[in-house]
């Protein structure tokens, strides 16, 4: 299908804004039968990111301090060890990992 660059106004800012050939393709090939209703600016301020960046800004985790049951190196994890189970730095995770073949 041939597609022809448009120009829409965002709802939110008022502002006209091109939807073009390209972006009408790739909303085509994801399955979205709507234009969308807002210029790029105003999608990235609604999911929290600047124009430019992609994904969501998410809070940086809390980590904690822990010793790894295998080897002893003192590591961070991000969630609070409580003893009752063995806690490993990232190396000894991978490879207990993959030794029980959830790899």
């Amino acid at each position: 299908m041939s597609y022809q660059e448009r120009t829409l106004t965002c709802q939110d800012c008022g502002k006209d804004f091109a939807f073009s050939a390209d972006d009408q393709s790739y909303f085509a090939s994801r399955g979205y039968i709507h234009d969308p209703k807002r210029c790029m600016e105003c999608r990235a301020s609604r999911r929290g990111t600047t124009g430019s960046s992609v994904g969501y800004d998410r809070p940086q985790r809390e980590m904690h301090p822990a010793v790894c049951a295998e080897c002893g190196t003192e590591t961070t994890v991000p969630f609070r060890p409580r003893g009752d189970r063995p806690v490993y730095c990232r190396t000894c995770f991978d490879r207990q990992r993959a030794a029980s073949g959830r790899y």
